[in-house]
C-alpha cells in the first residue's frame, strides 16, 4: 500500500487475471522463480473452466510416458501437429510447447502437489495420420483430496452436476468402468458401494465430496501448490481495466470489495480469463452455427465473457480470427435439473458405444459417431439443412440404454423417470413413434435403422466404418465383440436424445509469440502483457488433435510465461 492512497494501490511483481489451469501455472512458475505474484479471479469461486473439464493433458514426451517405455522424438509430435493445424501451423509457438511442456511436467511433479496418472493406451483423436499415437501424450490429474485445502476447499469450482453420480466426481478409467459394472460384478459393485458411502459421508462432514477427480483435481492440486507458496488470491475481483504507461503495460484497475483497486505489477499481467464462450456479441462473430450469437450451448463458467480478449485489445493486442474453427466444439443436450435450472451435458464417451447412432431431423446418420467431438460437430454442422437448426439425436434401444446410459440418463438400476417427465429423453414402442415423439422423418429413419442392422451383427458398419479407427474403439466397449462399437438397435422401446453445438473452450484468442507475449496487430511485442489457456490463440490451428489439447498447452504456456517473466526480472535486476 501507498501513502494517500492506502487500501487503493497494491504492488506485486506479476498480476495473473484468472485462476485456471493457465493462470495458476504462471502464477505457481513466477513465485517459485521468487517473483511477488497476485492472483485475482473475476468468480466467487477459483478454478474456471479447469475445475468442471475432465482434467486431461496433451503433452508429448514427457517423463511419465518415458517411464512406461514410450519413447518418441519432438519431432514426431511436430509432424502430427503440423498435419493437423494445416495452413495455420505455427512453427515457433508449436516448438516452444514441444520444448516446455515435458519440462512443466517434471517441475510441477517434482516442486508442487501436481501428480498425473498416464494411461498405457489413450490413442490420439487422429492416431492414423502422419505423427500420430496410440498413446503416452495424454495424462489426467490424479484424485486428490480436497481436505488438503482447508477452508479453501469451499471456494473451489464445483463439476459440472451432469458428469457426476449423486453430485460425486467418477475419475476417468477405473471409476466409470467399476460403475458401469455394478450390476456385473461383485467386485465392481463393492467398489462402487465404498465410494457412495464414502462420498456421503464427506457431504454430511463437509457439505460436499472430497475426493476431487479430473479436472476438480487439477484445480484443487494447483490451489494447494499455490497455498503451499503463499500466493494471495482475492475472488469476486474482476480486473476493469489495464494500465498502460508508453505503451508498456504496468498494471490494472481491479474491482474488489465495492471499490476499486489499482494493482501497479512490476514485471506484467497475465491475462487467463478463459476465453469467450459465453460473449455472446463475438460469438456472434466467430461463430458460424450461432447467426444471433445465442444458438450455442457451453458449459464453460458463465463469467467466462471474454473479458481477457477486450483487455487485450484496448491496450493493443490483436485476437486471432482466421481459424477455422473458432472453438473446441462439443455435443451438447440441455437437461432440466430437479431444481428447475438447465444444465449443459457433454455427449464424450456414448456416442461410441455398441447399439448407439445419431441421426438428423431427415432420419440420417451423416458421420461415424465414435469420432471425437470435435469432428462430430463438425459433420453436424455440414450435414443440417440451410435454414434448420443444427441439431442431431442419439438414438439407442432399451438393451443398450439399460447398459451403458446415455447423456445424463444413467444405466440400470437407477431410475429414468425424470429425464422422461421433463423431455430430455424421448421414448417410443416404436422407431416409428420414437420418429413422431422427436419430429425425424419416420420413412428414412426406419430405413436408417434397418441398413445399420444389417452388418452390426458382424460389427461392420458400412457408411461410416464406426469401430475402424484406434480412438472409436477406446471409447467403445471393449467386451463387446466383434466391434467394440457397434451392435444392432432391434428391441423396443427405442429412445433419443436430442444434441445442439456446443463448446470445450475457445480457440481463437490473443496472438502471443512463442514466451506467451501479447502481440499487436502488426506482430509486435506489447511490452509487459501476456496471455495463455484460452485466452491465447490456440495453438492446434483450430483442430482437436487429442484429449488435453487445451489444458495441456494451458500449464506449458503459463508456465512459459511464469518463467520469461522471472527471468526478465533477473535480467534487470542485473542490470
Amino acid at each position: 500500500m501507498t501513502g494517500n492512497e492506502r487500501n487503493e494501490t497494491y504492488e506485486c511483481d506479476v498480476l495473473v487475471a484468472g485462476s485456471g489451469c493457465s493462470g495458476m501455472s504462471a502464477a505457481i512458475t513466477a513465485r517459485y522463480r521468487g517473483l511477488d505474484v497476485l492472483i485475482v479471479e473475476k468468480e466467487p469461486r477459483f478454478g474456471g473452466t479447469t475445475a468442471r473439464s475432465g482434467g486431461w493433458l496433451w503433452i508429448p514426451g514427457t517423463s511419465l510416458a518415458k517411464a512406461y517405455g514410450i519413447e518418441e522424438t519432438p519431432e514426431q509430435a511436430r509432424t502430427y501437429l503440423r498435419h493437423e493445424a494445416g495452413n495455420n501451423f505455427e512453427a515457433a509457438r508449436v516448438d516452444a510447447f514441444l520444448s516446455a511442456g515435458p519440462e512443466a511436467i517434471d517441475f510441477f511433479t517434482s516442486k508442487t502437489a501436481l501428480r498425473f496418472d498416464m494411461p498405457l493406451v489413450f490413442p490420439d483423436y487422429h492416431a492414423e495420420a502422419p505423427g500420430g499415437a496410440q498413446g503416452g501424450r495424454s495424462m489426467v490429474a490424479r484424485p486428490f483430496d480436497g481436505r488438503e485445502l482447508g477452508d479453501q476447499i469451499k471456494t473451489l469450482g464445483m463439476p459440472l452436476p451432469e458428469l457426476t453420480v449423486f453430485g460425486m466426481m467418477l475419475g476417468s478409467g477405473k471409476d466409470i468402468v467399476h460403475f458401469m459394472r455394478a450390476t456385473k460384478s461383485l467386485s465392481s459393485a463393492v467398489y462402487v458401494a465404498k465410494r457412495l458411502s464414502r462420498h456421503l459421508m464427506d457431504v454430511l462432514r463437509y457439505g460436499r465430496g472430497m475426493t476431487l477427480t479430473n479436472g476438480n483435481a487439477l484445480a484443487g492440486r494447483l490451489a494447494k501448490s499455490a497455498q503451499d507458496l503463499k500466493i494471495p488470491m482475492w475472488l469476486s475481483s474482476p480486473v476493469r481495466e489495464l494500465t498502460v504507461e508508453n505503451g508498456t503495460v504496468t498494471g490494472a484497475i481491479v474491482a474488489r470489495d465495492g471499490r476499486d483497486v489499482r494493482i501497479r505489477a512490476r514485471q506484467g499481467v497475465v491475462l487467463a480469463c478463459g476465453g469467450f464462450p459465453h460473449d455472446v456479441e463475438r460469438r456472434k462473430k466467430m461463430f458460424p452455427h450461432a447467426p444471433t450469437g445465442n444458438e450455442h450451448f457451453s458449459p464453460g463458467p458463465t463469467g467466462n465473457t471474454g473479458d481477457g480478449l477486450r483487455l487485450a485489445e484496448r491496450a493493443g493486442g490483436h485476437v486471432e480470427d482466421r481459424l477455422p474453427n473458432a472453438a473446441a466444439w462439443v455435443p451438447v443436450s440441455v437437461t432440466k435439473r430437479k431444481d428447475g435450472s438447465h444444465g449443459v451435458m457433454p455427449h464424450f464417451i456414448d456416442r461410441a458405444k455398441p447399439g448407439v447412432i445419431a441421426v438428423m431431423r431427415d432420419g440420417k446418420r451423416f458421420a461415424n459417431e465414435g469420432n471425437s467431438y470435435h469432428d462430430f460437430v463438425q459433420a453436424m454442422v455440414k450435414a443440417a439443412k440451410p435454414g434448420e437448426e443444427i441439431a442431431a439425436y442419439l438414438v439407442c434401444d432399451h438393451q443398450t440404454l439399460r447398459k451403458y446410459g446415455l447423456g445424463c440418463v444413467p444405466p440400470f438400476p437407477m431410475p429414468l423417470g425424470h429425464h422422461l417427465k421433463t423431455g430430455y429423453l424421448m421414448r417410443g414402442e416404436t422407431l416409428e413413434a420414437l420418429a413422431a415423439k422427436a419430429g425425424i422423418d419416420a420413412s428414412a429413419f426406419t430405413e436408417t435403422v434397418k441398413q445399420f442392422n444389417a452388418t452390426a451383427p458382424q460389427g461392420h458398419d458400412a457408411a461410416f466404418g464406426k469401430g475402424s479407427k484406434a480412438y472409436n474403439r477406446y471409447q467403445g466397449d471393449a467386451l463387446h465383440g466383434p466391434n467394440p462399437c457397434v451392435a444392432p438397435i432391434e428391441n423396443g422401446p427405442f429412445y433419443a436424445i436430442k444434441m445442439v453445438v456446443g463448446d470445450l473452450g475457445t480457440y481463437a484468442g490473443i496472438v502471443t509469440d512463442e514466451n506467451a507475449r501479447a502481440l499487436d496487430a502488426e506482430g509486435r511485442v506489447i511490452p509487459g502483457l501476456y496471455a495463455a489457456g484460452n485466452d491465447m490463440a490456440s495453438i492446434m490451428g483450430g483442430n482437436y488433435p487429442g484429449a488435453g489439447i487445451t489444458l495441456g498447452p494451458a500449464l506449458t504456456f503459463g508456465y512459459i510465461a511464469g518463467r520469461h517473466l522471472a527471468d526478465s526480472a533477473a535480467k534487470r535486476n542485473a542490470a
